[in-house]
């Protein structure tokens, strides 16, 4: 998908953000469509953790709109934000300190079940815990074990799983795959595409590396000190920038088509 056409999944209009008094977030909008995957990069401090902690609502922008589905997200009341938080799920840049250590994973992905009213019943909602682990790639065995005896790239699929096990429409993912081993962030990006095809989720992806973002995205916005400077297809983008920001960004990419580099460099 290449293009945003009919509701949006999510929207986003004339985003502000200061902290301090210093503008971190300036103007951004963007939309997300259903079942697309938009990739936001930035170098770091470029405010796109911001953004994604405004849309998620966990920050509280200085102004702007942002609807999911076409509902208010910063007018919404304590009761509709619940729903709003159950359709739009976020998974954290550090796996290490997302998850509660006194938890076992089974427990840390039933708990959304429970929050959210969505399976009361306990044997069922061990049942979909396990039917979680599987589908991120782990054992139903392992929905006993505690975080600290995972990996890195493993506590991220549990973060994964729940965030998934209220069945979100949105998936904002902050840099999900910078702490992990390279080889690992293959296996992680390979999931998101895995997922994005068979859940049919609309997922926002941060991050500073455009190797990545091309890699699993239909699209990229480009962030530059809080200003969006570039949006659109990533391959056009990758092949033809036309900001001098992104094009910045993508110098310090390699590029393995030689066909494909030599058409960056005639630009």
């Amino acid at each position: 998908m290449t293009a945003v056409s009919g509701v949006s999944a999510l929207s986003v209009r004339n985003l502000v953000k200061s902290f301090g008094g210093r503008p971190v977030v300036k103007g951004v909008s963007f939309d997300l469509a259903p079942g697309e995957v938009l990739g936001l990069v930035g170098e770091s401090g470029s405010g796109k953790s911001t953004v994604a902690r405004c849309v998620a609502r966990l920050t509280k922008p200085d102004s702007g709109e942002i609807k999911l589905g076409g509902r208010d997200v910063l007018g919404a009341s304590r009761r509709e934000l619940r729903t709003l938080r159950r359709d739009m799920q976020m998974v954290f840049q550090d796996p290490y300190s997302s998850l509660n250590p006194r938890m076992t994973a089974g427990a840390l992905i039933e708990e959304g079940l429970l929050v959210h009213g969505i399976e009361p019943d306990r044997r069922k909602r061990r049942d979909r815990a396990a039917a979680l682990l599987e589908t991120v790639g782990l054992s139903a065995a392992d929905a006993d074990r505690h975080p600290r005896s995972f990996s890195g790239g493993q506590r991220q699929r549990i973060a994964i799983a729940r965030a998934l096990a209220v069945e979100p429409k949105v998936l904002i993912c902050d840099e999900v795959v910078s702490s992990l081993d390279v080889s690992v962030q293959a296996q992680v990006l390979n999931l998101f595409r895995d997922l994005r095809e068979r859940l049919d989720l609309s997922i926002l992806f941060i991050a500073h590396d455009l190797a990545v973002v091309h890699y699993l995205c239909d699209r990229v916005a480009v962030l530059d000190q809080g200003s969006l400077v570039e949006i659109g297809p990533c391959g056009e983008i990758y092949r033809r920038p036309t900001h001098p920001y992104t094009r910045s960004l993508l110098d310090a990419v390699p590029v393995p088509d030689p066909a494909a580099e030599r058409a960056r460099q005639a630009v």
